[in-house]
């Protein structure tokens, strides 16, 4: 599968890809208010870039559970600058994380080539248009509920089945408005108990079968912090870990916070599993 983002082509077949975060945000699980300012996150995106970033995801809403949604206004004032910057100084595709049609309208207009929805074309019912109006890239998720209600009791039949059933479903509806370039996402962490998230990234190679690169987020996660009983910035090896079963098992394209480490995690584990597979 090759995708194109501006001027830059991905062979999704060939290597994995790494997504680098870029949390313009007070209050993220992970780092939040560390790159809040403007500067403070161009810089950081481009130091990702250095360090091997494929992606830059730049976020201006806060996911983790229990979180409460900021305006339109405010997620705009928040992530628009940081991409025109970016967008100026590398050639790197943008994606900006938002289920909200403005912000994304707004993000593709300075320069993004990616919107990345939690929602997966739920919440906003206008963004499908907007993705396909501005022939951008769409990451589409699964979530159970919304982020402040996510982790209260999420209920599966099979998280797996049903994860990958609503995922069909909403890539047909995309490719239905027009949009070329779909990716999917099981949503590890997003309306899942911990039996859930490790159930789908053992599972993961399911979702191959619906036709698109998948992308997968396990970046410092609870399910990690659960095992090793650490807080979110001690969880780098219990990430590398998790991203080797995610790669090992089919995903395309893993987000992470630490891009150098990781990088070389999916440099070793690319060649480990074409040995595998000879």
């Amino acid at each position: 599968m090759t995708y194109h983002f501006g001027s830059v082509e991905y062979d999704f077949d060939s290597r994995t890809f790494v997504m680098g975060i870029v949390n313009v945000t007070p209050d993220s699980f992970s780092d939040g208010g560390k790159y809040f300012s403007t500067e403070a996150a161009v810089e950081h995106g481009l130091q990702l870039v250095e360090e091997g970033a494929d992606f830059l995801d730049v976020g201006g809403e806060s996911t983790r559970p229990g979180s409460e949604p900021v305006s339109i206004e405010e997620e705009i004032n928040r992530t628009i600058p940081v991409i025109e910057r970016l967008a100026q100084r590398t050639t790197i595709p943008i994606s900006i994380d938002t289920y909200k049609s403005e912000v994304a309208r707004t993000a593709l207009q300075a320069g993004a080539t990616v919107v990345n929805d939690i929602s997966g074309l739920t919440f906003d019912h206008h963004l499908v248009d907007v993705i396909a109006e501005n022939q951008a890239s769409v990451v589409l998720m699964h979530i159970q509920g919304n982020p402040k209600t996510m982790q209260q009791n999420p209920q599966y039949e099979n998280v797996t089945t049903d994860v990958a059933k609503f995922l069909s479903r909403q890539a047909q509806k995309a490719k239905e408005a027009g949009i070329q370039q779909i990716i999917v996402d099981p949503g590890i962490g997003f309306g899942k108990t911990f039996d859930n998230n490790i159930q789908l990234l053992r599972e993961l190679s399911i979702f191959r079968k619906i036709g698109y690169p998948v992308l997968v987020g396990p970046s410092r996660k609870s399910f990690i912090g659960t095992i090793l009983n650490l807080p979110p910035a001690e969880r780098v090896e219990g990430t590398a870990a998790a991203v080797a079963v995610c790669i090992l098992n089919g995903a395309h394209i893993v987000r992470v916070h630490d891009v150098k480490a990781m990088k070389r995690v999916a440099a070793v584990i690319d060649v480990l599993k074409e040995q595998k597979q000879q």
